[in-house]
């Protein structure tokens, strides 16, 4: 298994997590973050290099979200439309209207650290487009989030992949892609519950 995940180029590596991450900036529902984490993980053991996998991360963040600025800004509100029935849960009435508040009551700032937040990540370039934020702005607080993200993302999982090969060395490299999962696993789900308790709030506010 070791001597597989091994034989696996770095560049492959590198150019697959900046492709997933890119084209989920574009607005196309993939997970991008799951995949930074796993790389991250892995270059731990060696697989690659953390800095050129966090590079590859932040460059594939910045010009996704440049892509999708573009198309939101071409096609406007017809565009989450269209995502909209073709992926409910992410482009849903509901998902697009607490972006658009978000954009609203934050502006640059939503795109700056909507990185780190799953619905944002997604939306944060169709919407400014569609929303007629200026490019430069959005180019800015675009490509500071995209960096914070990636190094945040990759500086934490990589370290945490450092310490949990070091408690499962003497089991085997399965311990440590599964201790990584379960890690995944949890933080999604505290996320998840995070955001829930959100929602009651946030409709009162509007109500």
């Amino acid at each position: 298994m070791v001597e597989l995940l091994h034989s696996i180029s770095p560049l492959v590596i590198y150019l697959v997590v900046g492709l997933v991450i890119g084209v989920e900036s574009v607005g196309v529902p993939l997970p991008g973050e799951i995949v930074l984490i796993s790389a991250s993980v892995g270059a731990s053991t060696g697989l690659a290099d953390p800095v050129l996998l966090g590079v590859a991360a932040a460059a594939g963040a910045i010009v996704g979200d440049s892509i999708g600025y573009a198309v939101g800004k071409r096609y406007g509100t017809a565009l989450l439309g269209r995502l909209g029935r073709r992926f409910p849960k992410h482009f849903g009435p509901e998902q697009i209207a607490r972006a658009e508040r978000s954009f609203e009551r934050w502006g640059a700032w939503a795109v700056l650290f909507g990185r780190f937040v799953a619905l944002l990540r997604i939306l944060a370039g169709p919407l400014s487009g569609v929303l007629g934020m200026s490019y430069p702005k959005f180019l800015a607080a675009n490509a500071s989030g995209g960096v914070l993200w990636a190094g945040t993302i990759t500086t934490v999982a990589y370290l945490f992949g450092i310490v949990a090969e070091k408690w499962f060395k003497q089991v085997s490299w399965v311990a440590l892609i599964a201790t990584a999962l379960v890690a995944v696993g949890a933080w999604l789900y505290v996320r998840r519950r995070r955001a829930r308790r959100q929602e009651p709030a946030q409709e009162k506010v509007d109500a």
